[in-house]
């Protein structure tokens, strides 16, 4: 470390050169910080406050500590600052760890762990598992697995957002987006 400061020192002196941002490049945030809420461990509060700010739902994330495509997702996409705004924007969002022991009560008011959250009551076996929750507590969306990348992830959010996940499947959803050319 003390040579690069020493390498940046050097050329800054010798060339005038000093490393410059990229316009309009905004740095990336914490995932766990930046895009989760702080949770109350409460899910059916989760859902009134989501409904009081006026939100479409709660969003959770099941994730293993284990998992590398959890760890890709919050690493390259969960990180964005344009996915962490969409996203608050528009859901309350959560983050449970299939293997975790901390207790939480769920839409219906019943006490368990994270793990029988995600095991027992949504069958979260392959992690990443996004579960887009309505103001009823009921599941909108499920997918399984990490997307290609943050428009994807962005395109799932606006999927569940616009309704369109009544009427079509997110495959569908993506060939019309392509195919019309928008991002």
């Amino acid at each position: 470390m003390k040579s690069v400061r020493l390498l940046f020192v050097f050329l800054l002196a010798t060339f005038g050169v000093a490393p410059v941002p990229v316009l309009g490049a905004e740095p990336s945030r914490d995932a766990m910080t930046h895009f989760f809420d702080q949770s109350f461990g409460n899910l059916k509060d989760e859902l009134a406050l989501a409904r009081k700010e006026g939100k479409t739902g709660v969003f959770v994330m099941f994730s293993d500590p284990d998992c590398p495509w959890c760890d890709k997702m919050k690493a390259t996409v969960l990180n964005q600052p344009a996915v962490q705004d969409y996203y608050r924007g528009h859901f309350r969002m959560l983050h449970v760890d299939t293997r975790g022991g901390t207790l939480l009560t769920d839409f219906s008011g019943r006490e368990m762990t994270e793990k029988d959250f995600a095991f027992k009551e949504h069958r979260v076996r392959a992690t990443p598992v996004f579960i887009f929750f309505g103001p009823d507590g009921r599941p909108m969306l499920r997918y399984t697995g990490a997307t290609r990348g943050n428009e994807e992830f962005l395109w799932l959010g606006e999927f569940v957002v616009s309704g369109e996940y009544k009427t079509k499947n997110f495959t569908v959803y993506k060939r019309e987006r392509l195919a019309a050319g928008k991002k």
